[in-house]
């Protein structure tokens, strides 16, 4: 068999990543708005959003968190909306890490800063990193609710989210593409409720 030329990889890469965006479009409208109604009512209580992931997850993470504390659409002038990145501090994660292991470095600092009718959105491609499964258990157990960013068929971490988002791939990379996608079309619409208000 042929070897696929270098054009023709790159368009089944994007095709790949085309097609998953519009199965989402197609199905996910429902769990997407779910995950909008939970973080307007949390911002209208005053709550705020955290998000924790590992690797490029961890990078997805700090991304939409940024985007909710400073901006996300530049046509759109409103108030700085708090949002918290467990991934950003190297002090608390390293402290985290030393003294309760590394499955406890974003569940430790959620017990300090979360309350009640927060919300987590704990990013992890394969539904199995440890650490976010602990964030999510710890949230559970705190009233925070709990947003899943999976992948494949969301792994353990699916029973705890109240939100599971799932992409149906087993391709990091298509899952991460996918992931930061959905996190945009989130804040996009939340933003939108917010700033009508």
């Amino acid at each position: 068999m042929a070897e696929m030329s270098e054009a023709a990889r790159f368009a089944a890469i994007m095709e790949e990543g085309a097609a998953l965006r519009h199965r989402l479009a197609n199905e996910g409208a429902g769990s997407v708005i779910g995950v909008v109604d939970a973080c307007e009512a949390s911002m209208r209580a005053g709550g705020k959003l955290f998000f924790c992931g590992n690797g490029g997850s961890a990078a997805d993470a700090q991304h939409l968190a940024t985007e909710w504390l400073v901006r996300l659409r530049s046509k759109v002038e409103r108030p700085s909306w708090p949002a918290i990145a467990l991934t950003l501090d190297p002090t608390a994660l390293t402290a985290g890490g030393n003294d309760y292991g590394f499955d406890e470095v974003f569940a430790r600092p959620l017990s300090g800063l979360g309350r009640r009718g927060d919300v987590l959105f704990g990013i992890t491609t394969s539904g199995k990193s440890p650490n976010v499964l602990r964030a999510l258990e710890r949230a559970r157990g705190m009233g925070i609710v709990t947003v899943g960013l999976l992948g494949g068929d969301g792994g353990p971490a699916k029973a705890l989210c109240d939100h599971p988002l799932i992409i149906p791939s087993e391709v990091t990379a298509r899952i991460q593409e996918a992931h930061i996608t959905l996190g945009h079309a989130v804040l996009e619409l939340l933003e939108d409720r917010m700033v009508r208000s």
